[in-house]
């Protein structure tokens, strides 16, 4: 009582007949096949088609803000301003709250600090007896 009973599953095959069925669609497929020529998925054709033009559209947005963005052309605190200077000598004592305030009375010394610093570039507020200064001028 040896008997045997296979059970077909459909769509199922044993490993041997999956390796021969897979080595006659291999070489089946290669003379069916045309050499040179590529076939694209969905999803192949928008890779090659949108990501190119992404990246053209954003070279094109950089290019355009190039040209478009407003340039300084002066780094010179006077020019940029648009004020009248005049050169004063930091006596003993004075701040540049001081000179802000006795410089122009009517703005805000804040301001005029502002301007003062801008003008002459200064890396802090510490002034010096002797420094030379320019200081806008009230009109």
């Amino acid at each position: 009582m040896n008997a045997t009973s296979t059970l077909r599953v459909p769509g199922h095959r044993p490993a041997a007949s999956r390796a021969a069925a897979s080595r006659t669609a291999a070489t089946s497929g290669a003379a069916a096949a045309i050499p040179g020529r590529l076939r694209l998925t969905r999803r192949g054709r928008f890779v090659l088609i949108a990501v190119p033009l992404m990246l053209l559209s954003v070279m094109l947005l950089l290019l355009l803000g190039v040209f478009t963005s407003p340039v300084k052309a002066s780094t010179s605190g006077a020019a940029a301003i648009g004020t009248q200077a005049v050169k004063t000598t930091v006596l003993s004592g004075q701040t540049l709250w001081s000179i802000a305030a006795a410089s122009d009375p009517s703005r805000d010394p804040r301001d005029v600090i502002s301007d003062i610093v801008e003008l002459n570039n200064l890396a802090t507020s510490v002034v010096q007896p002797g420094q030379q200064l320019f200081v806008p001028q009230h009109s």
